[in-house]
């Protein structure tokens, strides 16, 4: 595979990561697109020390920055962090029984690890200015043939 073909791999992965999250984070204050309070699992509610529409609030400001960090240079980390936060979605709607939306979101975790693993690939340091898997030196994959 070529590093073109790579980018190409990347682009929409990562446009998805970036803005998604923000559209997501932002619908937490208005509930436009549906009431996210009624996704929280019951258990999860009754450990909360606030309303579920303050966990929520604070869930937006999270989405909003994860999908913010992805636009800047610190973009495989922002992969690996809503790889993870996709994960913990999941867990919780499969608790609460939302089956569905729970596949969903672990299909989506799992769009968020192969854009960190690929960027890794192209050369891309978790932190800029930091060691990459290959010891500070840019992977490059070329395949001929």
């Amino acid at each position: 595979m070529h590093d073109s073909s790579l980018k190409s791999a990347v682009y929409p992965l990562w446009i998805t990561y970036a803005f998604v999250p923000i559209a997501a984070g932002l619908d937490k204050f208005t509930n436009l697109l549906v009431d996210w309070d009624k996704y929280i699992a019951p258990f999860a509610l009754d450990l909360l020390p606030f309303s579920g529409q303050t966990f929520m609030y604070l869930v937006g400001v999270i989405e909003i920055a994860v999908g913010v960090l992805a636009l800047t240079k610190l973009r495989r980390l922002a992969a690996y962090v809503a790889s993870a936060w996709l994960a913990l979605i999941a867990v919780n709607l499969l608790m609460g029984g939302w089956f569905d939306i729970a596949v969903r979101d672990l299909a989506m975790s799992v769009g968020a690890f192969t854009l960190g693993q690929i960027l890794g690939v192209m050369g891309e340091a978790i932190i800029p200015g930091r060691a990459t898997a290959t010891g500070g030196v840019p992977a490059r994959v070329h395949v001929t043939g």
